[in-house]
């Protein structure tokens, strides 16, 4: 995927101020969900929306700690599994294996750069210092570029 003429390599997290859904359409997206599927607050709602592929998600069968993976218009959308059920807090260790599952599938294939919200960080509770902290952890040793949009 064209970077608009940066020659710049290696891992970079950005925060910006602003709607996730206006990304460059070469971007991945990303966000949390329970095992359940529900997306019926925040965030979620509008993934449901906007990507569909609720049955699709749910044949995939991913437990916390997993990610399902759906293929929209040649970029993926990453659902990080982070709790069973949607009344359920995660935990770090399980958003933790949940971007490790995530970076995996980057690497196997291609995907350079990836937008998401402060994950875990909106009705999910977790301090974004934590999760920032758990991100540059896991992917610092990749070239792909992580846009953490906050409104």
């Amino acid at each position: 995927m064209a970077e608009g003429g940066s020659n710049k390599t290696g891992f970079h997290l950005e925060e910006k101020k602003g709607d996730l859904f206006t990304c460059p359409s070469t971007c991945s997206l990303a966000h949390c969900i329970s095992e359940d599927v529900r997306m019926g607050k925040g965030i979620a709602v509008l993934f449901k929306k906007k990507f569909g592929g609720v049955e699709e998600i749910k044949k995939q069968g991913a437990k916390p700690g997993g990610v399902a993976v759906l293929e929209r218009g040649g970029r993926y959308i990453y659902y990080l599994v982070t709790k069973v059920k949607y009344s359920n807090k995660p935990t770090y260790d399980s958003l933790r294996s949940s971007l490790e599952a995530m970076r995996d599938h980057c690497l196997k294939h291609q995907v350079k750069q990836l937008a998401m919200p402060r994950i875990g960080c909106g009705l999910d509770l977790l301090k974004w210092d934590e999760v920032h902290l758990i991100l540059v952890e896991t992917f610092h040793e990749t070239d792909i570029c992580i846009t953490v949009y906050t409104l």
